[in-house]
């Protein structure tokens, strides 16, 4: 064991030793900078105390536990959290491999820790914004195809963010700091997609009175993000596949072939494979395209991260609104609502809403009416994460700020609190241990 704790100071990732009992046994220094920079002390205390808050392992508090998988499979394991730091919570890139001894068995583990910087678990002006568990799925896929030069897919609804999660693929890929290009296939008619992608040559046809190189060759060591590409009519389709296969296009009206490198990303609300059997989507375009899918989910499917979408969305409107705040009643509106637009329709009910905030403050009353008038209307709520006693009522989970309120003055247990906010136990106990609560109930 001495050998392997000697091993971790030469790491310039944070890194611990734990037992096989989730005993933290040795740190390097890196962890110490970036998890334990307030001096907390983590020697032989459990990995979920201090990375969560936890009384329980990962898994027994409904999170995916990399010690309990390395164990089954006898292999390493990798998985993405939101750990606490002294900068609060944070999404962690958590690598774990066990050590076995002379007779096989498993005698320590090495888990190696990585912020991902591509997302945020607090309130935030800019990026990516949650801390859901479907969330976390799509940011810990983004996380691991980032760094290699597949194709990636962003399928979702309209609204989810595809254009916001293509640029942080891009700022966490090798190709960083080349240019990040977005091509609006949904914007261009069959008659501009050719010469808006490639580019043209001086006197190509009426009014191109100078050369000018296209969105493919501006996007040169970089990354090309094909939004909407459901959109590309059938006959450019073929001259997209070429060029992807190729990596090589001519300008319209020129001979001369010119190399393409780009990085591309590509995004859809249409059902593509529904298309290729319809006859209005190549197959082999697709097969292209989609080496690496990813899912972006709705809102419907992320109800907890509604509070912080929020509050970074009124911080993008108006960066001094930090003193704007939704009371309790709109904010209950805003989780139950469907949203069929997604976080495009909660930004814009929110920019609204701003306007008739004059104590700054956002009531029922300053939401759209279709928010405010929610009876008689097909309102999804989100099922999952209703609690026994009020299934089949909308969850409401509060903010930050109300449900650190809550859990200092509600007299009963954590149990009886989710039951009163209208959430699960599980998803209750993720929120406190996000905001440094778990153990205060």
């Amino acid at each position: 064991m001495r050998p392997l704790i000697g091993f971790l100071e030469h790491e310039v990732q944070p890194m611990i030793v734990l037992d096989p009992d989730y005993n933290i046994v040795a740190a390097n220094a890196a962890y110490q900078r970036q998890f334990a920079g307030d001096g907390t002390q983590y020697v032989g205390r459990k990995c979920y105390q201090v990375s969560h808050g936890y009384e329980v392992p990962c898994d027994k508090a409904g999170e995916h536990c990399p010690m309990q998988k390395a164990r089954e499979t006898l292999g390493s394991d990798r998985v993405l959290h939101v750990h606490h730091t002294p900068r609060g919570p944070e999404h962690v890139d958590v690598e774990l491999r066990p050590i076995k001894g002379p007779d096989g068995a498993i005698m320590a583990f090495v888990e190696r820790l990585a912020t991902v910087k591509s997302a945020s678990a607090r309130a935030s002006a800019g990026g990516l914004v949650g801390r859901s568990p479907a969330f976390n799925v799509a940011v810990e896929q983004l996380h691991r195809v980032a760094p290699s030069a597949l194709p990636v897919l962003l399928q979702g609804e309209s609204g989810t963010g595809k254009e916001v999660f293509a640029r942080a693929l891009h700022d966490a890929s090798d190709r960083a700091a080349g240019p990040f290009v977005v091509v609006d296939c949904s914007g261009l008619s069959e008659a501009l997609f050719e010469s808006e992608l490639f580019g043209y040559e001086k006197g190509a046809f009426t009014g191109a009175i100078a050369r000018k190189p296209g969105l493919v060759e501006t996007a040169q060591q970089g990354t090309l993000f094909l939004d909407e590409i459901g959109d590309v009519p059938l006959t450019m389709q073929v001259k997209l596949l070429r060029l992807i296969e190729s990596r090589t296009f001519r300008r319209v009206g020129g001979l001369e072939t010119h190399s393409a490198d780009f990085r591309l990303v590509a995004a859809t609300h249409k059902p593509l494979q529904q298309m290729v059997a319809q006859g209005t989507f190549r197959q082999d375009l697709l097969y292209r395209i989609n080496a690496f899918p990813i899912h972006l989910p709705s809102l419907r499917e992320r109800p907890d991260d509604i509070p912080l979408l929020a509050q970074s969305l009124l911080r993008r409107a108006v960066p001094q609104a930090h003193s704007l705040r939704i009371d309790s009643e709109a904010l209950s509106r805003l989780c139950a609502y469907g949203w069929p637009g997604n976080i495009r329709e909660l930004r814009n009910a929110l920019e609204r809403a701003m306007l008739f905030a004059d104590d700054e403050v956002i009531r029922a009353k300053d939401l759209p009416p279709e928010l405010t008038e929610l009876q008689g209307r097909s309102v999804q709520p989100p099922v999952v994460h209703t609690s026994p006693l009020q299934r089949g009522q909308p969850a409401v989970m509060p903010d930050d700020a109300e449900l650190r309120r809550l859990a200092r003055e509600f007299a009963g247990t954590r149990k009886a609190l989710a039951a009163h906010i209208g959430c699960s136990e599980r998803t209750l106990y993720r929120r406190l241990s996000a905001l440094g609560l778990a153990s205060s109930k």
